[in-house]
């Protein structure tokens, strides 16, 4: 092999730095990439060449551009057996806070050096690595790419051929779709997506009544509905903006503008009608001289109609409902500012206020003492953290929302083209094995279900997108115990919905006409009831989700027949409005339980207390080549944009498990994903 002095970039800012007599001779068998910004305290990838067929052991380390030994170094970056025709393409270099400026790269194998980086401008950090603590919690959302990192072997520094990397994608709703949509566009092309139904989407469900067209408008909604995007103050017309649910309406436009030539994939938002003054409302058992259950508009007129209990210690109430405001501060508009501004911040704030330890109940009764009568009739809630409360009020608080024309169905079916020949339906995953030997994980099922041995395929990595309800049915590798607690024992809230059908929408020719909005009813096992916000003044057939109701009164939902339920939701209608449901209603209608859909099992997580402060830190560390995503793995639940959210969190984990930094770094800089720090 020739012998090579530093090339001349080198070589003049070694002179610079009065380096240049104790630059030794070295054989340039492996050449540095320019790493471009690098940062302290932060992780990068550094691309290398290799000029030979070399074959041994090599060691990357930073240090001043003269060493002559590797332990010389400042820090170790990584250290490994390289095979000949199988040479590293880049690798991982985590960067301590200390790292000096202006020192070099170097590439030993033992105490020959092989090659060496010119010098190489290092940033301080941007922020101080123990500020992180100011913007984020231990137990997450955070997912702190660089401790991550950190904590591998050096090995693990190296990068071969990673993205040739097989994927496995379990489960085809909307985290398996979009972690498809991530990894295709940083390169990653082996994966394939795994579906137990016959349909993609998961709990995004529209259903078109009667096999209707989307653009016929006969449809409902049994899983997702809308979207928060802003609160608009009516006393100051200030707008707060939600900046969460974004991340839906960026994934629309991507899929848009890769289904151009496609319009019948198009997704278009339109305004989703939360309230209205000609909505159904919850009288408390109080009825019209007519019979028919009040609207909003006739509780704000007559308060006479809204049954509220008389109690002799209102007084106490009254307190018990101020110790709780002053915990959580919910009702002022600058907390609301926050949590609508930033809900990693909030997240961080909720747990140092110890809001994932208490429930509303549990907090009253216990923290402040209260005996249970007067702890009931300020809130039933003794099962569910109250950090749920933060993001419920708030994005329920949301006077701006939308939803998609021809139904919320319409963003997963935006992928069909993008998956084809990619995805297999029908096909239930039952179990994961990881194969020491190889360092495989395989997932498992059987054509048969007497089948006593599996049917088998092996993968470099899984991505499990399956509500724990399944998954906790599965055969599994010994994750550990945080983790494995979490797939058993995570609650999942049951829901409810009814869709009837109408011979026209005939709500919205009434004396008080209905354009949309969801109104609460007193009656029991019905909930809400939402009249739909598309194809307002339409004509032909209407659908009106007579009933949409969760937690446990759904559960006895749930066991009724259908015969019982649409009997239940029909004769609510007529209370509501009168015989014209009666005469108007054709007998068509689509029903959803979740909790007995048997992909599902659940409509979304719910965790009691301490579910969530325990559990999310497993979700953060990749067991056995397997990550989880999905709602029930981000710091919110039951929303589009916590699968999204998720996803981006679970493809930057699964990337940096390659050591594809620089494509890590493009899924969080595209993806909103800020918060994870790389």
């Amino acid at each position: 092999m020739k012998s090579y002095r530093p090339h001349a970039l080198l070589a003049l800012g070694i002179s610079s730095l009065g380096f240049a007599n104790a630059v030794q001779e070295y054989t340039d068998v492996v050449r540095f990439r320019s790493p471009g910004g690098v940062t302290a305290d932060s992780l990068h990838n550094i691309h290398v060449e290799f000029e030979s067929q070399f074959e041994g052991h090599l060691q990357f380390v930073y240090g001043g551009c003269g060493i002559e030994d590797p332990a010389q170094n400042h820090h170790e970056i990584g250290n490994t057996f390289v095979k000949r025709g199988a040479h590293p393409e880049r690798f991982v270099w985590a960067t301590p806070s200390d790292t000096p400026s202006l020192d070099c790269l170097h590439a030993f194998s033992g105490t020959r050096c092989l090659g060496r980086s010119p010098p190489i401008h290092v940033s301080s950090p941007i922020k101080k690595r123990e500020n992180i603590a100011d913007v984020a919690d231990a137990m997450g959302p955070w997912f702190d790419g660089v401790a991550y990192m950190k904590s591998k072997t050096n090995e693990e520094a190296f990068v071969t051929r990673a993205k040739n990397s097989s994927v496995a994608i379990i489960g085809g709703g909307i985290s398996g779709l979009m972690t498809s949509l991530l990894l295709e566009s940083v390169g990653i092309h082996n994966w394939h997506i795994y579906e137990s139904s016959e349909r993609i989407g998961g709990r995004i469900r529209t259903k078109y009544l009667n096999n209707t067209r989307p653009d016929e408008y006969q449809y409902q909604e049994m899983g997702a509905m809308r979207f928060p995007v802003s609160i608009t103050y009516a006393d100051t017309n200030e707008t707060l903006e939600i900046q969460d649910h974004r991340m839906v309406f960026q994934l629309a436009d991507v899929l848009n503008k890769m289904n151009a030539d496609q319009p019948d994939l198009a997704i278009e938002f339109i305004p989703w009608h939360e309230r209205g003054p000609n909505l159904p409302a919850n009288s408390g058992g109080h009825r019209l001289p007519n019979g028919r259950i009040p609207s909003a508009a006739d509780v704000t007129a007559n308060r006479s109609l809204v049954y509220t209990p008389t109690s002799a210690q209102e007084s106490v109430i009254m307190n018990a409902e101020s110790a709780y405001e002053n915990l959580t501060n919910l009702h002022n508009k600058e907390t609301l500012r926050a949590i609508g501004k930033n809900m990693y911040t909030a997240h961080k704030q909720a747990v140092e206020s110890g809001l994932l330890d208490w429930s509303e109940a549990g907090y009253l009764q216990y923290a402040k003492g209260y005996n249970y009568s007067i702890v009931d009739k300020v809130t039933d809630s003794y099962n569910f953290d109250i950090w749920q409360s933060f993001y419920y009020e708030v994005y329920h608080a949301s006077t701006d929302l939308r939803t998609i024309d021809k139904g919320v169905e319409s963003l997963p079916r935006a992928f069909t083209p993008h998956i084809e020949g990619k995805i297999t339906l029908n096909h239930t995953v039952e179990g994961l094995i990881y194969n020491e030997t190889n360092d495989k994980i395989a997932i498992a099922w059987r054509k048969d279900p007497l089948q006593m041995i599996p049917e088998t395929i092996e993968y470099d990595h899984a991505v499990v997108t399956v509500p724990f309800t399944k998954v906790r049915l599965w055969d599994l590798p010994r994750f550990s115990s945080v983790l494995n607690r979490a797939i058993s024992t995570l609650n999942y809230a049951p829901a409810c919905k009814i869709a009837l059908n109408y011979k026209t929408r005939f709500w919205e020719h009434l004396e008080a006409p209905i354009f949309g909005g969801c109104g609460s009813v007193d009656v029991p096992g019905i909930g809400d009831i939402c009249y739909p916000s598309y194809n307002t003044n339409g004509t032909g057939s209407g659908v009106v989700l007579a009933s949409y109701i969760f937690d446990a009164p759904a559960r006895s939902i749930a066991a009724l027949s259908d015969e019982e339920h649409v009997a239940l939701a029909q004769r609510t209608m007529v209370e509501v409005h009168g015989e014209i449901a009666a005469e108007q209603f054709t007998g068509h209608y689509e029903r959803k339980c979740w909790e007995t859909d048997r992909h599902q099992a659940g409509a979304w997580a719910d965790p009691v207390v301490g579910q969530q402060k325990e559990y999310l830190p497993a979700y953060y560390q990749t067991e056995f080549k397997t990550i989880f995503v999905g709602e029930h793995t981000s710091y919110t639940h039951a929303w589009v944009f916590s699968a999204l959210d998720s996803t981006v969190r679970g493809t930057a984990q699964l990337l940096l498990d390659l050591g594809l930094v620089d494509e890590a770094k493009e899924i969080v800089q595209t993806w909103m994903g800020r918060w994870i720090r790389l």
